[in-house]
């Protein structure tokens, strides 16, 4: 693994919502992978929730109260998946702290 030497976004917030990060010149940090696990737990359980979602939207006995749960739930999953991609891009070789693409990319 390659060392970290910028922050990066953990996939978690602190009590008040604001966004979480981690510095460390060490990829391999116990944070970061436990980190890393987190970022794959979400993306897994987002995958799991799309499947229920597709169930229930073909549901035509499916009432108001369990799409609006179905809502919040795709946008919380939406939320966590947005957090990993951009914490992964701010991590991708040749980006500036923005997570845009550097001179010559």
């Amino acid at each position: 693994m390659r060392p970290m030497t910028d922050l990066r976004l953990l996939p978690w917030s602190d009590p008040e919502g604001r966004p979480c990060y981690l510095s460390s010149d060490n990829g391999d940090s116990l944070l970061n992978r436990r980190a890393d696990q987190i970022e794959a737990l979400q993306l897994s359980m987002g995958t799991e929730l799309l499947g229920h979602a597709r169930v229930l939207l073909n549901d035509r006995k499916a009432n108001a109260g369990e799409l609006r749960f179905l809502a919040q739930r795709l946008c919380e999953a939406l939320r966590d998946a947005l957090r990993v991609a951009e914490s992964r891009g701010r991590r991708l070789p040749g980006r500036d702290e923005d997570g845009n693409p550097g001179e010559g990319l």
